[in-house]
């Protein structure tokens, strides 16, 4: 599904687009309508079906073409939506990619996909429409890398979550003992398990660093009821559990090549801080929260020209992490966030959590936030936060993220007001407050 909008200002005069297309897609064809300047003052409409092949495809967009069509517009249908845009973008034409929430026809009137086609083309002459953001093809496939590698990783913690039941069903508390059973210590001992190993003892001898503290607990927690048929299950868990690792390692790599020929390099020339230029990949991870692998995903859904979003609210409002005001008469209200780009809020909620824990801003931020609102919207605060700071550094290659401190709300209070704050709430409660200075 196409991710969400970018505002294109109105023109007052009128009709922003005089010769227009609209395309209604479904998995197999697509209803197209076209207006262009007709006799008078009137429009010339037509409304055709075409195939979903490449082959009709590339027939429509020559028929565009041909008609002097300015802007192309189709709905975000899926993932059917795709060939058409790539097909007559690379025809050279002007494609817009618009949601289908923001296109519905009137309510009460009838529903066909001749109706829809002619609708959007109406709205598109006329500029009422929010065109969503298409990074260019290679920000598109360096996006096809990093879900990718993001499905895997799905995939392999499912089986590490299988192997973990298996163990459960044998009686094994392992991962009672062991922070991961998957770690150095724990896959030695599986393997043993495997290979016919029985002894709870002779187990918790294969521990390494750390968990060889752990040894009485390892044998209580290895004593149990593991037999052949367990050992064949977590074999075949493993295994799975190894060939996602190849292929994870595999993608990482890709990933690294090709963000490396995406991403600008530093210059040679000393920062105006006088420190040597950092890649755009390094300065993302001196964000609290922000690792190596969520600085890919990050940059793989945002892209690298920040032209696109004009601020970094714009960024922010596009990623669906600032509230909605619902305004009525007197009454002000704030409404959820809405869904936006699935992939991106996954990462950057990770790094929230990463950075509520953290001792930086960041986290003295999520810590006041935490006090006074639900979990989630405090993460959805801080995630915004990060947000904005990619914005900055992706922006800007002389820009570096610069921590203000964990204390820094601390630093900007007034101990007298402060004080006088406290004493008011307390006499409000029906105390009497005398204050005594504390010694030096």
């Amino acid at each position: 599904m196409g991710d969400e909008t970018i505002v294109t200002e109105l023109d007052p005069s009128g009709e922003l687009v005089a010769r227009v297309g609209a395309l209604d897609i479904a998995k197999a064809s697509a209803m197209l309508c076209t207006r262009v300047p007709g006799s008078g003052k009137r429009k010339r409409q037509e409304v055709r079906k075409t195939g979903a092949t490449t082959a009709a495809i590339l027939e429509l967009a020559d028929h565009l073409v041909c008609q002097g069509i300015e802007l192309v517009v189709m709905e975000s249908t899926s993932d059917y939506w795709r060939p058409f845009y790539y097909l007559l973008e690379d025809r050279g034409l002007q494609c817009w990619l618009v949601n289908a929430r923001d296109v519905k026809n009137v309510p009460g009137r009838p529903k066909t996909d001749k109706l829809d086609a002619v609708w959007l083309a109406k709205l598109a002459e006329r500029g009422m429409l929010r065109r969503s953001f298409v990074p260019p093809e290679p920000v598109r496939r360096l996006r096809d890398l990093t879900r990718a590698r993001a499905v895997l990783a799905e995939d392999r913690t499912a089986f590490k979550e299988r192997i973990e039941k298996v163990l459960e069903d044998a009686q094994i508390k392992l991962s009672t003992v062991a922070a991961d059973i998957f770690g150095v210590s724990g896959r030695s001992m599986l393997d043993a398990l495997i290979a016919g190993e029985r002894s709870p003892n002779t187990l918790a001898d294969l521990a390494r660093g750390s968990m060889r503290a752990k040894k009485a607990d390892l044998a209580q927690a290895l004593r149990g009821r593991f037999d052949g048929h367990h050992a064949y299950l977590i074999r075949l868990y493993l295994d799975n559990v190894d060939r996602l690792d190849t292929q994870i390692a595999d993608l990482t790599a890709h990933i690294e090549a090709a963000l490396t020929a995406l991403a600008p390099a530093p210059r040679t020339d000393p920062a105006p801080d006088g420190t040597v230029r950092m890649t755009l990949l390094d300065r993302l991870t001196e964000i609290p929260g922000i690792g190596r692998v969520s600085a890919q995903n990050i940059l793989a859904e945002t892209g690298f020209d920040m032209n696109v979003f004009p601020s970094p609210g714009h960024l922010a409002s596009w990623a669906k992490l600032t509230p909605r005001t619902i305004q009525s008469g007197a009454k002000n209200t704030t409404a959820g966030t809405g869904k936006g780009n699935p992939w991106l809020r996954r990462a950057l909620g990770q790094a929230a959590v990463s950075a509520g824990k953290s001792q930086s801003f960041l986290g003295s931020r999520y810590r006041r936030l935490v006090k006074r609102k639900p979990r989630k919207k405090a993460q959805v605060a801080i995630a915004r936060n990060i947000l904005e700071i990619v914005w900055y550094l992706v922006n800007d290659p002389d820009a570096r993220y610069i921590d203000l401190g964990p204390d820094w709300y601390d630093r900007r209070t007034d101990p007298e007001r402060k004080t006088r704050d406290l004493v008011r709430q307390l006499e409000r409660l029906g105390n009497t407050v005398t204050l005594t200075p504390a010694s030096a």
